[in-house]
């Protein structure tokens, strides 16, 4: 008995070969109709025998392209139609969009192929690509995904492209962004001639094979990527990568690599079968992994930094170039330190031409800019440390829905933002520091392009409770202007709901929210935090004690701040004559003076931030006085801590100093003892790595014995770990498994990053459960 049904499927169904794929199957099954994106996804109509069509349905969800993410698949039966054949029709617009679209994706095998195959067409172009694989995300200007709504419609298919094109059985079957040699983008070098001008040298693979040329003479080259420009130069030259960092500003924060394949990166570094996978995924990040002894870069790539962060090439044009140069290049974003990264042409030889000797540009406009994403392996599991490229703006499902369609602006630094309906949370790729006015600029822009590309129009705004913040302040503006209502939320409260979230997890934690800086309720700093939450409400459970932060916001940089702060909270004025060599090198001047403020009765920001006690104890121990970028006193205090472990091994053992911890509610963590414990270590002349290594295991004792007591007190036996510390692999490592070893459920972020660059989310999961439980907001 024949029938007709029609079919909606929704989830990551456009541009990932999704229509090419029903086409086939439909063939496969004698089955005559046809199949069209709209704005919220793909529709089918199909007719055949039941048997045929129940099939078609159960292989839709089974046998799906290996990119697609099928959310929901529907269907009833509608009147026959008599079609004669199956067929792609062209794409609908509907009334509301739902869509989602695909991350840019690294190119696949038989693109690769094809690349380096003499006899192909295609061979040694750099813009070859496939529904497998190619840009996505970066060129699209609206949905559905179709050519002429991507950066790629100014470029007319040749003949040979068009029948690729139309031919269902042929891999680039309505391929968006498909080009060739004759039809396609191009590349050229663009360098300085005698004069100080800038002129086309060459194009195409001669531009490709002298950019080659230039790297390994020391020259530094930016080069038009996927989302944005990067800056190359050759890893091994340590006078190139001084050069590089001297252009960029960015004194000692690692640069990242690429490698030409994986047999280089295991030279470089050792490597799991995790990180492996993760290396060689679709999404092909940066993984942060241990170095050898013995890896041949230079110094300056990452100073004292036992990690190195290496990609593979994601592009037919990294792969070309890396070919050419046969060995491992910088390639870190084209900017300045702290800027967005460029990806416009005429912005990037603004921006960008005083620090490189060579352009490497193309033709293929890139429409929103998108770094690339950070990554690592902890327990097995990936650990994001920067969500973009690869990732946005894949949704993350929230564990309910939200009755409006929400923004959720974020927090400052490691910006994202989010905009929710239904249970899509899109979370916006990596923005940057907002801070930087040109941060806050792409800010604004990318909330625009998110809202036009995935119709959302905002009911509701949640911001962080950090009165200064500018995503705090652009919050408020945009809700007074459109007579919205906005929803502060405290800091680690959204650190902790983001962890909730991504495991739907709907009943009370313990909620260990560990970083530098968050706004408290009562108007300090607060950072060193573990909380009692839910999505509606959280109580401080426990919390580090509170110290002076003297200057202010200069002593979230100048890390010898702190010390002072500490030794003064510890000793009181004889701290002042136990600098340990801190006064010698930032100046008995500048030591004398900040002695001077903390005696005085000027009133000074209060802090309880982990963070910053990472700081004072770098600054301390002679690791680190001032940083030269956010958490860069704690990562070296960290890498310190590291060394001790490369030779004595990483099991957690008792400090022979401990944090004292009161029995009040909440519970303070008093850190003097640790203090005192680290001044006693350095009179005695202990390795700085063995006191950095007892001050970790200060920590993660502590927060274990934090939250036995909690579990005592409340019966509360999920713990979930967030907030930026956690990004520090041995503490998180310990933390993990004396937990465990309580037997404490343990949950740590995997599918956003624990830093700031998750906590939109987090925003967003709170303020849809006020929703939900607020009928006069949501009527409103």
């Amino acid at each position: 008995m024949k029938q007709r049904w029609q079919i909606k499927v929704n989830g990551i169904v456009q541009g990932v070969g999704f229509r090419p794929f029903v086409w086939r199957l439909a063939h496969r099954l004698n089955l005559v109709g046809f199949v069209f994106n709209n704005t919220q996804g793909v529709v089918i109509e199909v007719e055949g025998e039941i048997e045929s069509l129940e099939a078609f349905v159960r292989m839709l969800k089974a046998d799906a392209p290996p990119l697609a993410v099928i959310e929901s698949v529907s269907w009833h039966e509608i009147p026959l139609n008599d079609d004669t054949e199956f067929k792609i029709v062209e794409s609908h617009q509907d009334a509301e969009r739902v869509v989602l679209i695909s991350p840019d994706v690294a190119t696949c095998g038989d693109c690769l192929h094809e690349l380096f195959d003499p006899n192909d067409r295609r061979y040694r172009y750099p813009f070859l690509n496939c529904t497998n694989c190619g840009p996505r995300f970066t060129i699209i200007v609206d949905v559905p995904y179709d050519r002429e709504r991507t950066t790629m419609s100014v470029f007319p298919m040749c003949p040979d492209c068009e029948r690729e094109y139309h031919d269902p059985s042929d891999r680039r079957f309505h391929a968006q962004p498909t080009a060739c040699p004759r039809c396609g983008p191009q590349v050229r070098l663009i360098v300085r001639d005698e004069n100080g001008d800038w002129r086309e040298a060459c194009r195409c693979d001669e531009a490709i094979k002298e950019t080659a040329r230039r790297l390994l003479k020391g020259q530094i080259v930016a080069i038009k990527g996927l989302g944005g420009y990067l800056l190359a130069c050759d890893a091994t030259n340590e006078n190139a990568v001084k050069r590089l960092r001297q252009s960029k500003h960015r004194e000692f924060k690692p640069f990242a690599l690429m490698a030409p394949d994986l047999e280089t990166v295991r030279q470089l570094v050792f490597v799991s079968p995790e990180e492996e996978a993760l290396l060689n995924s679709w999404r092909c990040p940066i993984v942060l992994m241990r170095r050898r002894p013995n890896a041949n870069v230079a110094e300056s790539v990452a100073t004292r930094h036992r990690d190195l962060g290496i990609m593979l090439p994601y592009t037919p044009l990294h792969h070309l170039l890396m070919t050419e140069v046969k060995q491992t290049l910088v390639m870190t974003s084209g900017n300045l330190s702290d800027e967005p990264i460029a990806y416009k042409d005429e912005d990037a030889f603004q921006r960008l031409s005083g620090m490189v000797d060579a352009f490497l540009v193309h033709n293929r406009e890139i429409h929103i800019r998108c770094d690339d994403s950070v990554a690592r392996v902890v327990k097995g599991q990936e650990l994001l440390i920067r969500r973009s490229r690869g990732y946005a703006p894949q949704p993350v499902l929230l564990p309910f829905e939200t009755p409006v369609p929400l923004l959720a602006t974020g927090g400052m630094l490691k910006n994202t933002f989010a905009l929710c309906r239904n249970r899509y949370a899109f979370i916006s790729h990596h923005i940057g520091d907002l801070d930087n006015y040109a941060a806050f600029r792409a800010f604004i822009e990318g909330v625009e392009h998110f809202k036009r590309l995935f119709a959302i129009e905002p009911q509701v705004v949640a911001y962080d409770l950090h009165p200064d913040y500018p995503s705090t302040r652009f919050a408020l503006n945009y809700a007074e202007e459109r007579d919205l209502p906005a929803i502060g939320v405290q800091h680690h409260h959204a650190h902790v709901a983001a962890v909730m979230a991504e495991y739907g997890l709907e009943c009370p934690v313990i909620g260990v929210a560990y970083d530098g800086t968050g706004y408290g309720t009562d108007g300090t700093i607060w950072g060193g935090e573990i909380l009692l939450a839910t999505y509606e409400s959280f109580e401080r459970a426990a919390h580090l004690e509170y110290v002076t932060m003297p200057g202010g916001e200069r002593a979230i940089r100048e890390a010898w701040r702190m010390a002072a702060s500490w030794l003064r909270h510890t000793f009181n004025d004889d701290g002042e004559q136990l600098s340990f060599g801190i006064a010698e090198r930032v100046g008995a001047g500048k030591w004398k003076q900040i002695w001077n403020l903390l005696r005085s009765d000027l009133p000074q920001p209060q802090t309880s931030s982990i963070g910053r006690l990472f700081d004072a104890v770098a600054s301390l121990l002679g690791i680190c006085d001032i940083g030269s970028y956010e958490g860069h006193p704690a990562i070296w205090l960290e890498m310190a801590a590291a060394q001790w472990t490369e030779k004595f091994g990483d099991k957690f053992e008792q400090p022979p100093f401990a944090f004292e911890l009161t029995d009040t509610d909440p519970i303070v963590m008093k850190a003097k003892p640790v203090i005192a414990g680290i001044v006693e270590a350095l009179k005695e002349d202990l390795p700085a790595e063995q006191i950095a290594f007892q001050f970790h295991a200060a920590v993660a004792d502590a927060t274990l014995r934090a939250c036995l007591e909690i579990r005592k007190r409340t019966g509360v036996n999920e713990v979930v770990l967030g907030g930026g510390v956690m990004q520090n692999v041995l503490l998180l490592n310990w933390l993990i498994d004396l937990l465990r070893h309580e037997s404490f459920k343990v949950f740590v972020p995997t599918k956003l990053p624990p830093n700031d660059g998750g906590i939109c989310f987090g925003q967003a999961a709170i303020v849809a459960k006020q929703t939900l439980q607020d009928t006069e907001l949501v009527l409103r």
